[in-house]
């Protein structure tokens, strides 16, 4: 009933314009003094600090600023003219170097909202211009970018995997096939598209111009090769990833292009900080409001509920599929993957679910929710970039949204497709 009266002061708050993460305070720091009373007060403050400066989450302003610099300083643009080199004589070609251009790009920055910001602002014009409806242009781009949150290294991933107590390495590994699967299909399915409605060849294969524009782009792909390498590796640690993602960054840009003027870097700092101002705000309410569930026993209790029943794990996941697609409807993937983990957690280790596979799950379900109206932080991006209505690109849309969803259902009941790495690697 706790959780009930909770999650219904949270919506209305929300419905009321107020910030996810002001409301998920409010809403916390009213529960913890009504449990406890006035004297409880103080230890808000703690709460908060306490949840918002974990290590692991550390690497989340470090692989936003790394992407941040990677925009405003040619990485993005070169990356982009080798994808058309390369594929931009098949019909669609443009369609399919989007694709191509999120993944690479989603292995630096792991958001997606960065992703088709980044990268929107420069393909979506590029294929209006090429005679790509709007709407297309837009869904393509949104969709592709929520490849961010299932490649390598992932912002969601990280947050799971503090409030999980799961490892975050492991996370990394079991999205990298789910990812380039889906990006696969979504190539195929711009290709169909492209095959229906005529859409143009972007321009003749020429190797001389493939040689030029992949020298050109060379040191961009020594970026994932140093970072992943490092993590699969075990030279270093997510966070350590992070820091080298930043350095490398800095490096190409300002001394290998020298593209990288102090006041790009001013830009690229102002947009990292406000980037990791929303997602850190959301952290430290979302885990006021953890604590507050958690001293309550709602975890339990509602796990004690699902267990009643069925204690099958491939129904439980079927379970909690619905959930966290709900919740991927109205709430932040960050907010969700905080508020409600701590919560079902207690059910995956009572069914014997292993935390990295739900974690490839939970992470796919909230990359779906981005594509989603109301909240679809992502689409929403991406119309705003196409100068589109959310309506029609959501149209269009549904047929990627499509796609991600045949890649949740192969995760969820064919784990060795996430989790095939993880015991390649592991031995798990």
């Amino acid at each position: 009933m706790t959780l009930f009266f909770m999650l219904v002061a949270l919506f209305a708050l929300v419905g009321l314009n107020v910030p996810i993460a002001i409301a998920l305070g409010t809403v916390g720091a009213i529960a913890t003094v009504a449990e406890s009373g006035i004297d409880a007060l103080p230890n808000v403050a703690l709460v908060m600090f306490d949840g918002a400066t974990k290590f692991p989450l550390l690497a989340i302003p470090l692989f936003i600023f790394a992407g941040a610099i990677m925009n405003c300083s040619g990485i993005s643009r070169r990356l982009i003219a080798f994808a058309s080199a390369l594929i931009g004589f098949v019909r669609g070609g443009l369609a399919m170097v989007t694709v191509a251009t999120s993944l690479f790009f989603a292995e630096i920055s792991g958001s997606a909202v960065a992703d088709v910001a980044a990268l929107g602002s420069i393909l979506i014009p590029a294929m209006k211009r090429k005679g790509y409806p709007g709407p297309f242009a837009a869904a393509l781009t949104s969709s592709s970018a929520t490849l961010a949150v299932i490649i390598p290294p992932s912002i969601p991933m990280i947050l799971y995997a503090v409030m999980a107590e799961s490892s975050v390495v492991k996370l990394f590994v079991a999205g990298v096939v789910p990812g380039v699967v889906g990006g696969f299909m979504m190539m195929l399915l711009a290709y169909w598209f492209a095959r229906r409605f005529g859409y143009p060849v972007e321009e003749s294969f020429n190797p001389r111009r493939l040689w030029t524009t992949f020298r050109e782009a060379a040191w961009a792909f020594l970026m994932p090769a140093i970072i992943l390498g490092g993590i699969f590796g075990g030279l270093v640690t997510a966070t350590e990833g992070a820091g080298l993602a930043v350095a490398a960054a800095l490096f190409i840009g300002a001394v290998i292009y020298r593209e990288l003027t102090w006041k790009h870097l001013r830009e690229a700092m102002i947009e990292g900080s406000v980037q990791t101002a929303v997602v850190m705000l959301l952290v430290a309410a979302s885990a006021l409001v953890g604590t507050y569930l958690t001293e309550a026993q709602v975890p339990q209790r509602l796990a004690a509920a699902i267990i009643g029943l069925t204690d099958n794990k491939y129904a439980v996941l079927g379970i909690l599929n619905l959930f966290f697609m709900i919740a991927g409807l109205f709430l932040h993937s960050a907010a969700a993957i905080i508020l409600i983990v701590p919560i079902v957690m207690p059910v995956v280790n009572a069914v014997g679910i292993d935390p990295v596979h739900f974690g490839i799950i939970v992470t796919l379900n909230l990359g779906i929710g981005q594509q989603t109206p109301p909240v679809a932080s992502v689409l929403v991006t991406a119309c705003s970039v196409a100068k589109a209505d959310i309506w029609e690109v959501s149209k269009i849309n549904i047929y990627f949204i499509m796609v991600l969803f045949a890649v949740l259902m192969a995760v969820t009941y064919l784990p060795f497709t996430a989790m095939g790495l993880v015991g390649l690697f592991y031995g798990d």
